[in-house]
């Protein structure tokens, strides 16, 4: 058991369904972008590489994908990627506190034999994949039966549930790539969006660790992400942001007010020596 240990958080990159909208592709792979963002992670990375003792995630094909790319020297520092826990409890709970869980193609994982089939997921350790690990119910429920209280109750089990499972690791430096949705419920902030490939770091609050809740204090961003086509817009700007933004409008708006009245200053004084050379340019020539 690490209490102490720091727990980095990182949310896939871009997938299919993230680019196109289209939520009926089956356990969706990353895009091109998507493998350029996680790819990207090395090098934004570098420290975490080197003292990562552990990998976990989502088994979802783009997690995955995301975790092979993202974590490239830790993996090869410990020891390929058979070292890595391929965790069914971490896999997406869609939306926010006040919707239910979401079991379309996209959000659900493909069975052990499927991924073992396939050479890109074959080298991953796929024995803690029971057959009901993309049946969407009982642990995994989305039973569109209950209350979304009760569902909302099911979803912050698991997530409770996983923080329990890394607070009982004995490493001190935990790497776990999942999914937005998840990381909400995880860190307990429903509001907080995830970019693509965006990684945070957080540690067990030191008052409540051996509570059963054991939750999560955010600590720092290590990589802030991409949000193109990311889970949610640019995040909204906090007031003191706005209001710089607004002071320097206002400053624009002031200097070009203020370049406009010079020109019309000269203009006007132009016109006022055309009107005396007209007038001295009639006086100069008299009466017929």
């Amino acid at each position: 058991m690490a209490p102490t240990s720091r727990i980095y958080l990182t949310r896939h990159a871009q997938a299919e369904h993230n680019a196109t909208g289209d939520s009926s592709i089956a356990d969706a792979l990353l895009t091109k972008l998507g493998e350029q963002q996680a790819a990207r992670l090395p090098s934004l990375t570098a420290e975490l590489q080197d003292v990562a003792e552990v990998i976990i995630s989502s088994p979802l094909r783009r997690t995955l994908q995301s975790a092979s790319l993202g974590y490239a020297k830790a993996i090869e520092r410990l020891g390929g990627h058979g070292k890595i826990v391929c965790l069914p409890q971490a896999q997406g709970a869609w939306g926010r506190l006040t919707t239910e869980c979401n079991d379309v193609p996209c959000d659900t994982g493909s069975l052990r034999e499927v991924l073992e089939a396939q050479p890109y997921f074959s080298k991953y350790d796929l024995s803690l994949l029971t057959p009901d690990w993309t049946s969407k119910q009982g642990f995994y429920g989305t039973d569109k039966t209950l209350t979304v209280a009760a569902h909302n109750d099911s979803l912050d089990a698991r997530a409770q549930w996983v923080r329990q499972y890394l607070r009982e690791r004995p490493e001190q430096h935990i790497v776990l790539v999942a999914h937005g949705d998840f990381l909400r419920r995880l860190t307990k902030e429903p509001e907080s969006y995830w970019a693509n490939a965006e990684v945070r770091v957080f540690q067990f609050e030191p008052s409540a660790v051996h509570t059963d809740a054991c939750p999560l204090a955010y600590v720092a961003h290590v990589a802030e992400g991409d949000w193109i086509d990311s889970e949610a817009p640019e995040p909204v700007p906090t007031t003191q942001d706005a209001l710089s933004s607004m002071e320097q409008r206002v400053k624009q708006m002031q200097a070009s007010l203020a370049s406009q009245t010079d020109v019309l200053a000269d203009l006007d004084r132009r016109l006022e020596a055309a009107e005396r050379k007209t007038a001295e340019l009639e006086g100069q020539e008299g009466p017929l």
